[in-house]
């Protein structure tokens, strides 16, 4: 069985999204129905989570993800990746992000947690 990656599902659903393919299609590919996001804190449903991405493409024009790290041992997963992306009023973002969490039986993500900071000009 092939288990969901993170990048995969950052250029699928925010960076690089199908034309016509419905938000709710790229999400039963990348999360089980019972998924949760937890991002500094903060707790979300999947319905919840569906909600931010939503409001994340319409500010989003492009950008790159570069894995850093990635492993994952039975369900349990972990990734590093940095980010850069441009807004739709044309700043840009870039940031390092630390997920933790695991994958449902089919695969999909089950839980993510993630924390992250913005890679500092001289670092870029």
């Amino acid at each position: 069985m092939t288990r969901a990656r993170i990048s995969a599902a950052l250029r699928a659903l925010v960076l690089e999204p199908e034309p016509g393919v419905e938000l709710d299609t790229v999400l039963d590919r990348y999360y089980a129905p019972d998924y949760t996001h937890r991002s500094d804190g903060e707790v979300l449903t999947r319905e919840e989570f569906a909600g931010m991405v939503a409001a994340v493409r319409t500010k989003v024009t492009g950008g790159t993800v570069t894995v850093l790290d990635e492993l994952g041992d039975g369900t349990t997963y972990a990734e590093r990746h940095v980010f850069r992306i441009t807004l739709a009023d044309g700043s840009v973002q870039h940031r390092e992000i630390a997920i933790f969490g695991t994958h449902a039986e089919d695969g999909r993500f089950r839980h993510l947690s993630e924390t992250g900071f913005d890679v500092p000009p001289q670092a870029r």
